[in-house]
């Protein structure tokens, strides 16, 4: 175990070093990547290398549950892989944590041991076949007996189907006469005990992350009482701290994938001539790249932000804005970011082997999955109108200047901001205002993040570009547009019957 000791800038490089020799030595990850799954002997030595070992308190054999070396892991494995690194962000922020913070003392113990000892896996069963967004209305039900609970229903699109050793399975107690309780309690299944085996009925063709396992699980399960966590208040506010904590812990995930994204590009554009110069003397090439060097500063004090606030002695329950602004802003900047890679990158670009082609399939479903962004910024900007009107506020920058959360971001953005909302606003212009607060919001960290001393010229750099952003947003949210889909278009929409 003298991995778990190590100081922690020893113990990330190790890990680097290992994904490196692995996935450009001793393997190609590029070949890899053109098959499902991972091979065996390539997971066992990356999972030696104690990754997971970053999520498990100290006192059972852990390096203690820091946030900053769980994003910093996040990071190393997405700067070479960002299914590799989700399958980590699922393992820490989706059950380790909450394992950690809820489950009964007597269980955890056996539960740690075997991820530092044998290399097991975890993961959340939340979503259902009907109920994705609409989690509040899941079917799965637990029904207590003797002395445990047993758990039916079924389950969909988890990531880790049929990998993981153990699950945390939300679902809804029977309340009497059909009826299920409003609430939600969550459960540790344990997949090696016989009357806890879940029933993989199909493995689904996911379209992207190749290495993570997806699929449709039955479950028939039969669990002891001390399997069952406890929340601090009530199971909804439970998720929602889990929920909240696994969105904050997004930019890890997000930060060695920008990272590679800009390394790639730059590399590329360096190395590249058209004519008598390279692609970089490129003006268009230049605001390109700007782009992605944006997304990385942002990126960069998400990450340092999180770290503060989101680690298991934190209550995220009721932090949503933030949450929600740094899962749906830094997914938008990966997919931006590899989009521009192969933009760049020519036909090159347009293969499953190359980083950036890759990328734009894999970051894809980060903007759908643990809340689709559409929602996420309906959703930040319910929250700022709702303390708007409590305020008989409805002017934006006045608002956001006195707001904590925005008082220092929002002053370079002063003439774009400074506009009214309307009386009522249709979902759509909901979404657009929440994709301007939530760029606010993370401008505020970039902030914070230059006090600490971060380069000058990215943090001015990323200024700039941030304000063109939002810039466009505000047209678009200012300018009228309630045009309905039209269902009956068949009599005189061919141009065939209009054309001699």
């Amino acid at each position: 175990m003298q991995l778990v000791n190590s100081p922690f800038p020893a113990f990330l490089k190790n890990f680097e070093q290992t994904l490196k020799h692995l996935f450009h030595t001793k393997e190609d990850i590029n070949q890899l990547s053109l098959e499902r799954g991972l091979p065996p002997a390539v997971m066992s030595e990356i999972m030696a290398q104690l990754p997971l070992s970053v999520a498990i308190p100290q006192q059972y054999g852990g390096r203690g549950s820091n946030v900053k070396e769980c994003l910093g892991i996040l990071a190393a494995a997405s700067y070479e892989s960002l299914p590799l690194s989700l399958i980590f962000g699922i393992n820490i922020a989706l059950f380790l944590e909450p394992v950690s913070k809820y489950a009964d003392e007597k269980v955890k113990k056996e539960i740690f041991d075997r991820f530092l000892k044998a290399q097991n896996m975890g993961g959340l069963m939340i979503t259902e076949p009907n109920y994705g967004s609409d989690a509040l209305n899941m079917k799965t039900v637990n029904i207590p007996y003797e002395d445990g609970y047993k758990i039916k229903g079924l389950k969909h699109w988890q990531g880790l189907t049929g990998m993981a050793n153990y699950w945390l399975i939300a679902c809804r107690k029977e309340s009497g006469g059909g009826e299920l309780s409003r609430d939600i309690d969550f459960f540790i299944c344990d997949v090696a005990q016989e009357k806890q085996r879940v029933v993989v009925e199909e493995y689904y063709d996911n379209l992207g992350l190749y290495m993570i396992p997806y699929g449709l699980n039955y479950l028939d399960l039969e669990v002891p009482a001390r399997f069952k966590l406890q929340p601090e208040s009530t199971g909804i506010k439970m998720m929602l701290d889990i929920l909240h904590r696994s969105r904050m812990q997004f930019p890890g995930m997000g930060m060695g994938f920008i990272q590679r994204m800009m390394d790639e590009a730059i590399n590329h554009c360096q190395n590249r001539m058209v004519g008598a110069a390279n692609l970089l003397a490129l003006d268009q090439v230049q605001f390109q790249i700007t782009r992605i060097q944006a997304a990385f500063t942002i990126c960069s004090a998400m990450c340092a932000r999180s770290s503060e606030i989101s680690g298991i002695d934190h209550n995220l329950a009721a932090e949503g804005l933030e949450a929600n602004s740094m899962k749906a802003v830094v997914t938008d900047l990966m997919q931006e970011s590899a989009q521009i890679l192969v933009q760049l990158s020519g036909a090159n670009g347009y293969r499953i082997k190359n980083v950036g082609g890759r990328g734009i399939v894999d970051s894809r479903p980060f903007q759908i999955f643990e809340g689709s962004n559409e929602m996420l910024y309906a959703q930040i900007a319910e929250m700022i109108t709702r303390m708007m009107k409590k305020e008989k506020q409805r002017q934006v920058f006045t608002f956001l200047k006195d707001f904590k959360l925005t008082a220092e971001a929002c002053e370079p953005f002063k003439e774009e901001l400074s506009f009214m909302l309307p009386e009522t606003m249709p979902q759509r212009k909901m979404v657009d205002l929440g994709k301007i607060l939530g760029r606010v919001v993370a401008v505020g960290y970039v902030l914070k993040l230059a006090e600490k001393g971060f380069q000058k010229d990215l943090i001015d750099n990323c200024i700039i570009s941030v304000r063109q952003e939002i810039a466009g947003l505000v047209s678009g949210f200012n300018s009228d547009n309630s045009i309905k889909v039209i269902t009956d278009f068949a009599e005189n929409s061919s141009w065939l019957n209009l054309t001699d």
